[in-house]
């Protein structure tokens, strides 16, 4: 086992947004080595088919076993949402942590009158986990859900603010917005890691009323009670590294990635990899 706590978290995302995921976990596990892969070049899932998300998902799985991890985090609401049982049932013993469930406690944690909105891509949306998992937790909650799907772009492209994504965002969210105080959601749900860096925006959009939940805090907090019960975690006198990996163009990942980050990544600090 003492072997077994030396190995790195990996994480996986379709693209870059599971980098949200990885800075939280950085954040509370600073002594943790992370090993992080982005298919980008089969970015978006959010667009496909339940079978094709879950094949891209067992392929990048496997990359990342090959290399050697402790725990995989699917740092992808997607991903989650549609082959996290599948994963979970062929990688076990090895721990899987998805972000639906930690992202769905955090919402209903901070909503006052349980009308919770739900935004992520179209797969995500159609899946309907994150209601089923609010449900579970709050069964009194009324649930929306709305798929914003040109959200992921924009992330990737590092369009945060401006008035492209103020349009975009009053085109998907207005008419779930502009009901009567006791109709209107209080919370939404950044249910796609891609949807964090355009934060800012979303909330001058929803406004003061509606709190906007990111749920890479509460995955952090998951991974961190999940390697603690299981006796993974690693020595807390080291200083944790970083290894990034993606499936095309090294170039546009780190550029894109330094905004995700909030630090500079180096194409050079970025591995190309075949799934």
């Amino acid at each position: 086992m003492q072997e077994h706590t030396r190995l790195p978290i990996g994480l996986f995302d379709s693209g870059m947004g599971g980098l949200t995921v990885l800075n939280a976990i950085a954040q509370r596990l600073p002594w943790e080595d992370l090993l992080y892969l982005g298919d980008t070049a089969r970015l978006p899932y959010g667009t496909k088919g339940r079978e094709t998300i879950i094949r891209y998902t067992l392929l990048a799985a496997k990359k990342l076993v090959e290399r050697g991890m402790k725990m995989l985090v699917v740092a992808c609401n997607t991903a989650t949402a549609n082959a996290l049982p599948v994963l979970r049932k062929e990688l076990s013993p090895l721990p899987v942590v998805g972000v639906v469930e930690p992202g769905a406690q955090a919402a209903v944690t901070v909503s006052r009158n349980g009308h919770i909105l739900v935004i992520a891509t179209e797969a995500t949306i159609k899946s309907a986990v994150y209601e089923q998992a609010i449900v579970r937790l709050r069964p009194s909650a009324l649930c929306s859900a709305k798929a914003c799907t040109l959200f992921v772009a924009m992330a990737e492209e590092g369009l945060m603010q401006g008035h492209i994504v103020e349009a975009m965002a009053h085109y998907y969210l207005d008419d779930l917005l502009c009901k009567g105080p006791d109709e209107k959601p209080d919370t939404m749900i950044l249910g796609c890691t891609h949807f964090p860096l355009l934060k800012q925006t979303l909330a001058e959009v929803v406004g003061p009323d509606v709190t906007v939940v990111d749920p890479a805090s509460n995955v952090a907090l998951a991974v961190h009670r999940e390697l603690e019960v299981m006796g993974l975690l690693g020595d807390t006198s080291l200083k944790g590294k970083y290894h990034f990996m993606t499936t095309d163009n090294q170039e546009r990942f780190a550029r894109t990635g330094s905004l995700f980050l909030g630090r500079e990544l180096r194409p050079e600090e970025v591995e190309l990899v075949d799934l």
